[in-house]
């Protein structure tokens, strides 16, 4: 069963509804026992990075979703934001993220090849999945997905970069580490790619 992080951010109802055409179980998870039950964990997440991080602090789900991250058993899918949370922190704002994957989420015009580009980056563009991804499987041949966003994220080790995407310049839209996977675009509003790779992460 899959549970979506309910915690006052994120398009919740877009996952479930996409769950619901697949025919697969997906359900918000509002408390911690609710969170704890998930056998596959979507982190979704729109806005700032503090205030994303301030929700979940608040919401008293932040600890039950990092003992299923850490337990190594429960696959867990950052979306947007909830993909920056999962860093150590970012240049946006000053709280801590989880650090389930190292790294740091810094501003898209902060690089010498992008700060004369239109910010955000907004709208469909080219992913680039790295060789063996099981959250792209299918999805090699250049899969194109909705983005909007004005960060990235820059991992401590390379070997954690899942997919590039360019804007300006090559950089990386998605993570993985361990159960741990995160995309800087929208599968909800990916038409056939997104449902795609939703079906991957709940086929893992």
């Amino acid at each position: 069963m899959i549970g979506v992080v309910d915690y006052g951010l994120g398009n919740v109802q877009a996952f479930l509804t996409a769950y619901r055409r697949m025919n697969i179980p997906a359900f918000a998870a509002k408390v911690p026992d609710e969170l704890l039950k998930a056998s596959k964990i979507i982190l979704p997440g729109v806005g700032s990075y503090d205030h994303a991080m301030d929700l979940l602090n608040q919401s008293g789900l932040k600890e039950p979703l990092l003992a299923q991250a850490k337990s190594g058993e429960v696959p867990i899918l950052g979306v947007c934001v909830g993909m920056q949370i999962l860093a150590d922190g970012s240049d946006e704002g000053v709280e801590s993220g989880l650090g389930l994957v190292p790294g740091r989420v810094r501003a898209l015009v902060s690089q010498p090849d992008l700060s004369h580009l239109p910010m955000p980056h907004m709208g469909w563009n080219d992913v680039q999945p790295m060789d063996g991804m099981p959250l792209f499987a299918g999805l090699e041949d250049a899969p194109r997905f909705y983005f909007l966003h004005s960060y990235f994220y820059d991992c401590a080790d390379e070997a954690d970069v899942a997919a590039h995407v360019t804007y300006g310049k090559a950089f990386c839209c998605a993570v993985r580490s361990g159960n741990v996977f995160g995309v800087q675009f929208h599968p909800e509003k990916s038409h056939g790619f997104g449902s795609r790779l939703l079906r991957n992460f709940a086929e893992l």
